[in-house]
């Protein structure tokens, strides 16, 4: 049987809240074998997550948290691939600022939850902070955590704006990110991978 692998493109578009708008490029990542895959965040771009894909059938699209520039395009990408949104609940206020009440996503993530690709699981740790209900994904079987907004190489994401948290989003790391393995490696929603091992001493942990 194949091995699930990762794989990875960058997307650039736009980031808007709180009445600003910012120039942002974005990871995609996308978790499979050669038929098929999850789609992790959905920013900006259908057909450059497309190109990713491939010729591979999506099987779901999990949204680490309802900035619009990581759920922007998840409708066209769900219309164009037959593929469910996933979302943790507490991030509606969110993704109603991008999509209104009239759209939704398809299924409610919780923490503990397991999305299954390619004989591979990935299980859903809630850590809020960076939003109420992002989540990272973590794929022990991959020596991986997709972390989307919540950890980047150099320390927690931002939390400078509406319905985030500065301690909440470090308590969250502290508490359930560094209790991963140390060569964990952490891929993150935009820049450079990082590991769990350099972001415990980045954080004095």
């Amino acid at each position: 049987m194949q091995r699930a692998r990762v794989d990875h493109g960058v997307v650039s578009g736009t980031f808007s809240l709180d009445g600003q708008t910012f120039d942002v490029d974005n990871n995609v990542w996308v978790i499979g074998d050669d038929t098929e895959c999850v789609v992790i965040d959905a920013p900006h771009d259908v057909d450059a997550i497309l190109a990713v894909v491939g010729d591979r059938r999506v099987t779901a699209i999990v949204c680490t948290h309802a900035h619009d520039d990581h759920v922007r395009v998840a409708p066209a990408l769900r219309e164009r691939t037959g593929a469910p949104i996933l979302l943790h609940p507490a991030e509606r206020p969110l993704w109603e600022l991008t999509h209104g009440p009239g759209v939704s996503w398809d299924k409610d993530l919780a923490d503990g939850d397991r999305v299954e690709i390619a004989g591979t699981a990935l299980t859903v740790l809630h850590t809020p902070g960076h939003a109420p209900g992002a989540v990272c994904l973590h794929a022990p079987e991959l020596t991986a955590v997709f972390t989307g907004d919540t950890l980047f190489q150099g320390g927690p994401g931002a939390t400078g704006r509406s319905y985030s948290d500065a301690d909440l989003i470090v308590a969250s790391i502290r508490a359930t990110l560094f209790a991963l393995p140390g060569e964990t490696v952490v891929h993150t929603g935009h820049g450079a991978d990082t590991t769990i091992e350099a972001e415990r001493a980045a954080l004095g942990a």
